[in-house]
């Protein structure tokens, strides 16, 4: 079978984890990239080894064989992109996260592929981690028993040069705050673990840097289960980063993964576990492949070509991704009202996406 063309929309900073992600995967190539900067397009095509690029996706795609559409514009954009994209050329999307920042917007683009047959991906590479996928297998396994606590910290440096740097960054429109920006890889994986949210509660501050959303924000979480969750993010550390990381305990065990993106093993115990079996643990899932780049994005655009391919159920489609971003407005629902708020629930005061 041939391989499947790629093309991407937006040559930001994420789109040289995509570039490097293709090169290393037999059954991808990435035949084209446009951006309407003239400048990053033409800087990531010499990058990808492509000789021309594009800053229309419209001249892009009518111009080049391709099978799937990468989306790297900024989050508030997504929606539009996405929706303009399966109207008219009815191409398989990856949607980098958050899939959008308003609810209205995901549920859009879920209904918009649904009524195309076009299949949409929200990348979560994290879920592709070694450690993560380990602790996964300890929660499918019942290897906790009854879990009741989940925490997850992004404990990360972004001075003002990088909100300005370009700028949709910081704005609730096109950006989101740290939840929805750095931290929504975590709330993926807090929910992951954890299931069904049923109420959260929340406070969001700007304490280092001059943009409209905010840097630091905390949230409790209930679950369905009657497990408690804890989310902590802040982009204001400083002087540098400090830690991207979960922790699961349970009456039979705990697990933290650590490390700058979730990527490190640094505790495994469960009860009645020998040592032995422990060392192996912490030995073989300690940490992704230090040699290669991008691992969880190689390892979730192979799935994605394995989904169209051998047409299977993917890990994080649009439903799938909604979940965290459903979550994430909550939060910020919270934030601004001060109470606790109830899941399901219809966003009124998330400033997301506004």
């Amino acid at each position: 079978m041939k391989k499947l063309g790629f093309a991407l929309v937006g040559c930001g900073r994420i789109s040289v984890k995509h570039v490097d992600a293709l090169k290393n995967i037999d059954d991808a190539e990435l035949v084209a990239v446009c951006d309407i900067n003239e400048e990053r397009a033409e800087k990531c095509a010499t990058k990808a080894g492509l000789k021309k690029y594009y800053t229309s996706y419209d001249d892009m795609l009518k111009n080049e064989e391709v099978d799937i559409v990468s989306i790297l514009t900024p989050s508030g954009l997504h929606p539009e992109h996405a929706i303009d994209i399966v109207k008219k050329y009815r191409k398989h999307i990856i949607v980098e996260k958050p899939m959008a920042l308003k609810l209205s917007d995901a549920d859009a683009m879920i209904k918009i592929c649904d009524l195309n047959s076009v299949r949409m991906f929200v990348v979560k590479q994290n879920r592709y981690n070694l450690p993560v996928s380990k602790l996964r297998q300890a929660v499918e396994a019942g290897d906790f028993g009854r879990i009741f606590l989940g925490t997850v910290r992004v404990r990360w440096a972004r001075d003002q040069k990088y909100y300005d740097q370009d700028e949709w960054r910081g704005t609730w429109k096109l950006d989101g705050g740290v939840l929805a920006n750095q931290a929504s890889h975590h709330i993926d994986l807090l929910e992951w673990m954890l299931g069904t949210p049923v109420s959260v509660m929340a406070r969001t501050e700007t304490f280092m840097s001059k943009i409209e959303v905010d840097d630091t924000a905390v949230a409790i979480i209930r679950f369905e289960s009657g497990a408690l969750g804890i989310v902590e993010a802040t982009t204001a550390a400083r002087p540098v980063d400090l830690e991207g990381s979960i922790s699961i305990l349970g009456e039979k065990g705990s697990v933290v993964i650590g490390g700058f993106a979730v990527n490190r093993m640094e505790t495994w115990n469960f009860a009645g576990q020998s040592e032995e079996e422990k060392n192996r643990v912490l030995n073989q899932y300690a940490e992704n492949p230090p040699n290669v780049y991008g691992f969880g994005h190689i390892r979730y655009i192979e799935n994605v070509i394995d989904c169209i391919k051998n047409n299977k159920q993917a890990l994080v489609d649009g439903l799938e991704g909604r979940k965290s971003l459903e979550l994430i407005n909550a939060i910020y629902e919270s934030a601004e009202t001060g109470r606790e708020v109830e899941l399901r629930f219809k966003p009124k005061r998330s400033r997301l996406g506004n």
